[in-house]
């Protein structure tokens, strides 16, 4: 069979167009802010420990995680070496755990920091509305031999902590 002429003949395949072209991705716009940001008002940073030797531990924020801090907080001291202050040690972790359990969350945490024959004993109690400071808590810290004690509140919970010297 002769083949039609090459102008009646039609393609065996569609003829190649061009893709069309592509929208660039656009990032979402920015949502203005409902609620006004004081100056005054800055951030809380979270709890960092560098350069030193840590620990921390998330317990139940029930009664008998005061017990089970204390146990794991003396562990760790020992575990790093020392053994002279475990008595004080224990004494404020039973105060800071105890205060925190009474804001009534879900959880509490312990972080343990030590550096330069000092330990830093750091307690968060992550309730969002937690009760006021109790004004006999740092008297109490500092009386049981706290070099530097304190606390503050935020939306996240409130943060207790003591320094205690080696």
């Amino acid at each position: 069979m002769p083949l039609p002429p090459p102008e009646q003949r039609l393609p065996d395949y569609p003829p190649r167009t061009p893709p069309p072209p592509k929208r660039p991705v656009q990032p979402p716009r920015p949502e203005p802010d409902t609620k006004p940001k004081s100056p005054l008002v800055t951030a809380r940073r979270r709890v960092t420990m560098a350069n030193r030797r840590g620990a921390n531990w998330t317990l139940e924020s029930a009664p008998w995680s005061v017990a089970t801090a204390r146990r794991r907080v003396l562990a760790q001291l020992r575990a790093w070496g020392h053994t002279a202050a475990d008595r004080t040690a224990a004494d404020l972790v039973t105060v800071l755990m105890r205060t925190a359990v009474a804001d009534g969350g879900r959880r509490v945490s312990v972080h343990l920091a030590e550096q330069n024959r000092q330990v830093l004993i750091l307690v968060l109690s992550h309730q969002a509305a937690p009760a006021m400071t109790d004004a006999e808590v740092l008297p109490r810290l500092a009386e049981l031999g706290a070099s530097t004690c304190g606390t503050d509140v935020a939306e996240d919970g409130r943060r207790l902590w003591a320094v205690l010297d080696l």
